[in-house]
């Protein structure tokens, strides 16, 4: 603690107040970090699929994911979708469930 604050009281609460309660400037314009996850690749049972190899993109919503996952469907590929920890409440939509929820059509 430096001299100023050790001897006044007053100026050491206004430091505590000003580094630990209140919200940094560098923390404002910081985005809001990805939730939605889409895994995908190619049908396992497609026989003329170069790869069987999965890959996987994260998105800051719900409708980008599910954008995505409705072109990868288009492909004929397989996908599957949830959410990211720690975010809550958990969401996993299986390969099952892909294309209802991706789809607003099927009431996704």
């Amino acid at each position: 603690m430096s001299d100023v604050t050790s001897r006044n009281p007053r100026a050491f609460q206004l430091r505590l107040r000003s580094e630990t309660f209140l919200p940094h400037m560098r923390y404002v314009g910081m985005k809001q970090g990805d939730i939605w996850y889409v895994t995908f690749g190619p049908d396992t049972t497609d026989d003329t699929a170069e790869s069987t190899a999965r890959s996987t993109r994260t998105f800051k919503s719900e409708i980008d994911a599910k954008l995505f996952a409705m072109q990868i469907l288009a492909k004929g590929w397989s996908a599957s979708a949830g959410t990211l920890n720690p975010h809550q409440p958990k969401q996993v939509v299986g390969p099952a469930q892909i294309e209802q929820w991706a789809d607003p059509g099927l009431g996704g």
